[in-house]
């Protein structure tokens, strides 16, 4: 599904280059689920972004399903990312002036979901994250955890083939965060749905089937999770 052949990304400041990713290559099958750890400032967030077609590397490769990302204009990568990716940004991204029922219906709308099947998409989503009641509030009507919430449901409800997250429970009580990285676990294991997720913690990392753990830029660990391999 995912090529990546040494993907660097750096900034220039004044005559000094900064290198956020170096060299980065590594392939990520169809039906995995990986977590991606690190230290802060380590590039996560940035490899990430890069993965989900939000930001583009400064050198190297990418093909997603054979296509290659770093040569295609960049409204083709628009349509890949709207047709085979769910983005769960660790800030929300809400539409603040959208109900939760709205915002969960605008990306159906944009990929001209018929009405009948719209609604009956977003019933199942507020049901399934226990958000029905508030399903008539805008986003600042919310706490954090439900914006959050919200967020990951939105991402859901496109039935993407890779969801990436990052930091999808850093804003969530336990018992939330459980529900929803049981249901990512859900997608992936009975659906065959690719989960890339960014998280600091180890416990939400154990979820994952490899971890890939980034320092100063460089991939420093990739294995499969021991924890997993033992439950196989």
């Amino acid at each position: 599904m995912i090529r990546l052949d040494k993907i660097t990304k750096s900034y220039l400041h004044g005559f000094n280059r900064s290198f956020i990713l170096r060299n980065i290559s590594l392939d990520v099958q169809e039906g995995e689920f990986v977590s991606i750890m690190g230290p802060s400032g380590s590039g996560k967030s940035t490899l990430l972004h890069i993965l989900g077609m939000l930001n583009e590397p400064s050198t190297g490769e990418y093909f997603f399903f054979d296509q290659p990302v770093h040569k295609i204009s960049e409204r083709k990568r628009t349509d890949l990312h709207r047709e085979y990716i769910g983005f769960v940004f660790q800030a929300y991204h809400l539409i603040d002036d959208l109900t939760v029922y709205e915002n969960l219906e605008t990306p159906l709308l944009y990929k001209k979901v018929k009405g009948s099947e719209r609604k009956s998409m977003v019933a199942e989503m507020l049901d399934r994250f226990n958000m029905v009641a508030k399903k008539d509030l805008f986003p600042s009507q919310l706490s954090g955890g439900q914006q959050q919430l919200v967020g990951v449901a939105r991402a859901l409800i496109m039935q993407p083939k890779l969801i990436l997250a990052d930091e999808p429970t850093g804003n969530l009580h336990t018992s939330h965060g459980e529900i929803v990285m049981d249901w990512f676990r859900k997608l992936n294991q009975e659906d065959g749905v690719t989960i890339i997720q960014v998280t600091h913690s180890e416990h939400w990392a154990s979820y994952g089937k490899r971890v890939i753990e980034l320092v100063d830029g460089r991939v420093e660990r990739d294995e499969l999770n021991p924890t997993q391999a033992s439950a196989e």
